[in-house]
């Protein structure tokens, strides 16, 4: 019998819908079938939102540590005993250590080979930030813990990849940033990921332009100009298919991301809002150039929605088919 990838979950913000799509998800017995999945959570908040979304048929195995899964069950490691103050829909500075309790705990057993892969829930960034965490998300947190320099968050659906060269920046120091260098880096890491983690052959990837209209010939900005054609030319010499630059807008309305194995956005929203649109509930968050495999959910904690059963699992269910998907990938390339 072929063993079961482990497929480590974090609880992420449990103020927000992190459980309901976690149980909701798992509740589907396709999940257990192909996978052993692993919370790093808490039993008593679990208990909480089982009974609050009335899952009465729904339960998780407690265990001590990783090696004690069962297969064919969702497991839950319980983190911490004490009574903990759930205030759903609301931020907490007690749900932002738990969240990172369970991303160090989980980080903790992907570095010792105790599971094979990690699915994060959404947190809240803010709730987060202590002494012992200062990172700006979870692709920053995961590139330090493996010292990983050339990474690159990747959004991610069936008809749609994009990759970012800036991740949470604020937009008037975007523009600083960008370099020849740094966007020819970033083509090459969105080029060897769709080779390596997605199986994709020869691969063509767009580059959107950074001003609107790509500058309209400098009139609105020389970026394009002076910055991403050049790194386009160089990747294309070393026999990268990148394409561009694009004006982001008629990009997307006019279908022609769909000629393209992924995108390459200058920054967070001219990437995100028509990923979002087009991905609707499915969309999931990728970590590129990491030695190991971490996705989420593309949603955020979802405080408006908390508590009141109304939250998709789709987008959790495929994070955690494309990490089983990415692990088969990797091996398939060895």
């Amino acid at each position: 019998m072929e063993q079961l990838y482990k497929i480590g979950i974090t609880q992420g913000d449990f103020n927000g819908i992190s459980y309901e799509v976690i149980m909701k998800a798992l509740s589907d017995p396709k999940i257990t079938e192909i996978c052993t999945p692993i919370i790093y959570g808490l039993a008593k908040v679990s208990s909480y939102y089982r009974k609050t979304l009335e899952m009465n048929e729904f339960a998780f195995q407690f265990v001590k540590n990783a090696q004690q899964t069962s297969p064919k069950k969702p497991n839950l490691i319980n983190l911490n005993d004490d009574e903990v103050k759930i205030a759903v829909g609301e931020s907490s500075e007690i749900a932002g250590k738990m969240a990172e309790l369970a991303l160090t705990t989980a980080c903790t057993d992907l570095k010792n080979k105790s599971i094979d892969a990690i699915v994060t829930a959404p947190v809240n960034k803010f709730n987060m930030q202590s002494p012992s965490f200062k990172y700006e998300g979870h692709t920053e947190f995961f590139s330090d813990q493996f010292n990983a320099k050339d990474t690159m968050m990747i959004m991610v659906t069936e008809i749609l990849k994009v990759g970012f060269v800036t991740n949470h920046t604020a937009i008037n120091e975007t523009g600083k940033l960008l370099t020849t260098e740094l966007i020819l880096k970033k083509i090459k890491i969105l080029n060897n990921s769709l080779i390596k983690d997605f199986l994709s052959t020869n691969p063509k990837i767009a580059v959107l332009a950074f001003n609107p209209h790509a500058g309209d010939k400098g009139l609105f900005g020389n970026e394009e100009k002076n910055i991403l054609e050049p790194a386009i030319k160089e990747a294309f010499e070393q026999n990268i298919n990148a394409f561009g630059p694009f004006p982001a807008d008629g990009f997307f309305a006019s279908g022609q991301y769909t000629q393209f194995d992924a995108v390459l956005a200058m920054y967070h929203d001219q990437g995100m809002i028509p990923f979002k649109l087009l991905a609707q509930e499915s969309g999931v968050n990728f970590t590129a150039g990491l030695p190991i495999v971490r996705t989420s959910p593309a949603h955020g904690t979802g405080y408006d929605i908390a508590g009141k059963n109304i939250a998709s699992p789709d987008a959790m269910r495929n994070a955690i088919y494309w990490a089983i998907d990415i692990l088969n990938n990797r091996k398939a390339n060895c």
